[in-house]
């Protein structure tokens, strides 16, 4: 007869057993705080019209380094807010592509940037559906800057919803690490030599967010470096900044890396 897997516990009692064992006693006041409200802030600088999100997201997204002709990508860009943070401080020449694989999601992204943007700069701006984990495979060297904000396990979504929280496993996070490693090795490949990747994450768990950065220097050591990177909120991990709501007034979760591509000799 053959061995049956065991399979790993999912649903809310798992959910809370993961998490206190990763945050300890932090996590009572972790959990009480994801339950809150977020701290959500008005964008409008430009716009034709107030945004609303996170401000750590606002601030991670202004924490890329642009120039003059740069070539940006947003990766994974909707809803859009970062997207309208990167339109806003595009500099002469440079141009900007939003890319968004799923359709549902790439229709809201169009919705929101025709609303809240100008028609000049709305006209600088491409949207593009491919699959983040090709780009670099299919187009390498194309990029300047890349934010790149991953799919991942949103637990503050999750810990709010019944439903999400039911069907929560520790599965479920390894596939997003997995996901997102491939979706930051193509990124790393579509830079140009001197490039820059965002890599940002809503996760609590290491795995999504360390570990990934953690294997994509085991795999490309040879053609990254880390960048110093500074937010007004926030914890340093090994490689990037970890913004909690519990230290961070209602802010985040949001994590944060900023990678460069050197030269390959």
């Amino acid at each position: 007869m053959a061995k049956q897997r065991r399979r790993s516990p999912a649903g809310g009692d798992a959910f809370e057993s993961h998490y206190q064992v990763l945050f300890g006693s932090r996590w009572a006041g972790l959990r009480t705080s994801l339950m809150q409200s977020p701290h959500r802030v008005a964008f409008s600088e430009g716009l034709l019209r107030p945004y609303y999100l996170d401000e750590a997201s606002l601030f991670a997204a202004a924490s890329l380094p642009l120039a003059e002709g740069d070539r940006v990508v947003d990766f994974c860009a909707a809803p859009g807010g970062k997207s309208l943070v990167l339109a806003r401080r595009l500099p002469p020449a440079a141009t900007l592509i939003c890319n968004e694989r799923s359709a549902s999601r790439r229709a809201r992204l169009h919705r929101v940037l025709d609303r809240y943007l100008t028609s000049d700069l709305r006209l600088r701006i491409r949207v593009t559906a491919h699959d983040a984990t090709r780009w670099g495979m299919l187009r390498p060297k194309s990029c300047d800057r890349i934010l790149l904000d991953v799919p991942c396990s949103s637990e503050r979504h999750v810990i709010g919803d019944p439903t999400h929280l039911e069907r929560w496993s520790q599965s479920r996070s390894r596939h997003l690490a997995i996901q997102a490693f491939a979706m930051l090795a193509s990124a790393i490949d579509a830079l140009a030599d001197g490039g820059t990747v965002l890599y940002v994450t809503c996760a609590l768990a290491p795995a999504e967010n360390d570990e990934v950065i953690d294997k994509a220097f085991r795999k490309r050591a040879d053609c990254i470096t880390r960048l110093a990177l500074q937010l007004p909120w926030g914890e340093p991990t090994r490689y990037g900044v970890h913004v909690l709501p519990d230290n961070a007034a209602g802010r985040g979760p949001l994590y944060v890396c900023l990678l460069r591509k050197t030269a390959q000799v």
